[in-house]
């Protein structure tokens, strides 16, 4: 039986959540991330900014003056993990072999459920039409024979898009894409190639393995070998190797008031913590990044004997790791506290014979996540991390290109 793999992506996914949360951004240009005179970069945004040149990971500067018309919106993590999540649980039906790749990609295994769902176009038009009746996104589905060329087929039909890549088409597909559309060639590849004279991937297929290894490597010669020919190089194992969760926020002016960096640390152990729940994930390990204002990075991190329990949990472990790396008078420019080493919390594990407060608090808030999920991804704060007037609206998380 042959393999058939999907490849899903959610079409512009922070940006898509905005617009259809609020009707007046259909239509127009948005972008989410840093806001407008403060520093930061790009998250996301839609394809009607995309198509003033912005792309994620551009400093916000840069796409304000590409764009001084389109809207601009703070990251609202929260809210796009329980998007993500009821996206997620309705994929999820479709294989026993699911591996969510991101918050908004997922690949499945649909070898052997034609009984089930039909054909895998058939299967693809079911999901996309189920994601869009439950949530009202869109989504981009790409089904090959492999996870490398289902990933090129989701990104060649983006957006609401579904491409399905028969075996006898591989090359033919491969063939109407750049050099640059093939997963894992950069900018510095590409030149690379473009200096040998390899400007198509007809071209690169032209050249014999042991001739790509001698020019690009081994491991980049084998890399581009299979790539130019559809067959996987590779691009993800089946099971990630080790995956983390993390949420970083980029001050408006280098803060060094010790109140509001605290403040700062809780919310955003809040935000991984709420991630972690809601993608059913757990953890040893959490990170503490630190940018001060001459731009060092300082980095620090804890592995505890049992699994991070609470917010409040991270948020002390967080406090400890601060102490060790910030001698509270430097100016900090970025805060970033990730979780690393991540695996699903529905492995059996030792259990404790008495619960403690952590635990406790843990059910809460799960309890929180489950209501936020119920009730459509609807927000819910910690009172103590209300926002008080004037608080600075630089960006929060990480850059995403969706």
């Amino acid at each position: 039986m042959e393999a058939v793999l999907a490849h899903v992506d959610i079409d512009a996914f922070y940006a898509s959540v905005e617009q259809r949360d609020e009707p007046r951004y259909r239509g127009k240009p948005v972008v989410v991330g840093a806001l407008p005179g403060h520093r930061g970069v790009v998250s996301a945004c839609s394809y009607e900014a995309r198509r003033y040149g912005i792309r994620s990971a551009m400093p916000i500067s840069e796409a304000y003056r590409r764009c001084p018309h389109a809207v601009y919106l703070p990251v609202r993590m929260r809210r796009y993990a329980g998007v993500s999540a009821r996206i997620m649980d309705l994929l999820k039906a479709y294989s026993p072999v699911f591996q969510q790749i991101s918050i908004d990609e997922a690949c499945l295994d649909l070898t052997g459920t034609e009984r089930l769902f039909g054909p895998p176009r058939q299967a693809g038009k079911k999901m996309r039409a189920d994601v869009k009746d439950a949530v009202g996104l869109t989504i981009s589905i790409g089904i090959a024979g492999n996870r490398f060329l289902a990933k090129l087929a989701s990104e060649a039909c983006k957006p609401d898009g579904l491409l399905v890549v028969e075996d006898h088409q591989r090359l033919t597909f491969l063939d109407t894409l750049s050099l640059k559309d093939l997963w894992g060639v950069g900018n510095r590849t590409l030149e690379r190639l473009h200096a040998l004279n390899i400007t198509s991937i007809p071209g690169l297929r032209a050249f014999s393995l042991e001739m790509l290894r001698s020019m690009l490597g081994d491991a980049g010669g084998r890399y581009l070998f299979a790539a130019a020919r559809g067959e996987d190089p590779g691009i993800r194992p089946t099971k990630p190797r080790s995956q983390s969760i993390s949420s970083e926020h980029t001050f408006e002016t280098d803060r060094k008031d010790a109140p509001s960096i605290r403040r700062m640390l809780l919310e955003l152990c809040e935000q991984v913590s709420s991630r972690l729940i809601e993608e059913g994930k757990r953890s040893h390990t959490l990170g503490l990044k630190l940018r001060l204002h001459d731009f060092t990075t300082l980095n620090a991190q804890k592995t505890l004997r049992h699994w991070l329990g609470s917010a409040e949990e991270m948020y002390a472990v967080a406090l400890e790791l601060l102490g060790k790396r910030w001698d509270g008078r430097t100016p900090i420019r970025l805060l970033g506290i990730g979780v690393s080493g991540v695996e699903s919390a529905s492995e059996p594990t030792q259990l404790e014979l008495f619960p403690d407060e952590d635990d406790r608090r843990k059910k809460i808030e799960e309890a929180v996540v489950k209501l936020r999920r119920k009730m459509n991804g609807v927000t819910l704060t910690r009172a103590s991390l209300l926002q008080p007037p004037g608080r600075d609206a630089a960006s929060s998380g990480d850059a995403h290109d969706d």
